[in-house]
């Protein structure tokens, strides 16, 4: 049996969509959300990008399958006209985005060569009823392809109080809202559940070192940590205190100016087949 149960009315994607959360996720391109699954994409694919948030990798991934069809679905009214301005400033016309439901896309059987998500599964309460969608809308031959972080991974240095405050007070939030934090580690075992005949997996990392790339991701959490709708559920759910997620801001802070920073944050991987 999966590890979550049926949708509840519990289930809040943790993040939310401040503009320190979609900082990171405009990010993401197919080079470095989703290399694993390139040497499946070829021109003429039909693609369903399910939680596609902002349309980073959706607009890359059509690019890279035109003159094939490719639909970004996402259950945010807000982000999904992000998403449509993002297609149109870079004059992508094989793109789709609507607003929908991961767990009944209301799309046919057998309808997308590729059905992909990105940091999606994470965040549902039910990541095998939503793989099961996946493969039901995926054609005969095609594939499922998922990637989803771990945080109990994470590795970071020098570490501090704040930031370990931060590592369980993510655990303890995300977890409020319904989701597994956790989630690169289970990929397989979910495909497995959902009925793949096939599941290959593999791994990579996400490594933020340069005196760049602390500072942007540092940065981020900086903000993030105070003003994001996980800040609010932090403090309305009684686990933390203002005083706390200034603790953990000020700790990214320091993080982000110390040249000796370094920070991995592990992903796990499938392509799903069958």
């Amino acid at each position: 049996m999966s590890e979550k149960s049926a949708p509840s009315d519990e289930e809040r994607y943790t993040h939310g969509h401040h503009e320190s959360v979609l900082r990171s996720h405009t990010w993401r391109t197919v080079e470095n959300s989703a290399g694993y699954l390139v040497s499946s994409i070829r021109p003429g694919l039909s693609v369903l990008d399910i939680g596609c948030g902002p349309g980073t990798i959706t607009v890359d991934l059509a690019r890279r399958v035109a003159p094939g069809r490719v639909i970004g679905l996402d259950a945010s009214a807000e982000v999904i006209a992000k998403a449509r301005t993002l297609a149109d400033d870079e004059g992508v016309d094989t793109v789709e985005f609507v607003v929908g439901d991961a767990y009944s896309t209301g799309f046919s059987d057998d309808s997308f060569d590729i059905v992909h998500a990105h940091q999606t599964l994470q965040h549902v309460a039910d990541p095998v009823a939503v793989l099961r969608e996946m493969r039901r809308v995926m054609k005969p031959g095609g594939v499922v392809a998922a990637r989803d972080v771990d945080y109990a991974g994470t590795m970071v240095y020098p570490t501090s109080p704040g930031l370990e405050r931060w590592a369980e007070l993510y655990q303890q939030v995300h977890r409020s809202n319904g989701g597994e934090p956790d989630a690169g580690r289970r990929l397989k075992a979910w495909a497995r559940e959902a009925g793949f005949a096939t599941v290959q997996s593999s791994a990579d990392i996400w490594c933020f070192a340069s005196d760049h790339d602390r500072d942007w991701w540092g940065g981020m959490w900086q903000t993030r940590v105070l003003e994001s709708a996980f800040a609010g559920d932090a403090i309305s759910k009684g686990l933390a205190t203002r005083a706390d997620l200034q603790q953990i801001s000020d700790a990214w802070r320091d993080w982000a100016d110390d040249s000796d920073g370094w920070m991995g944050m592990p992903h796990g991987e499938v392509l799903a087949r069958g």
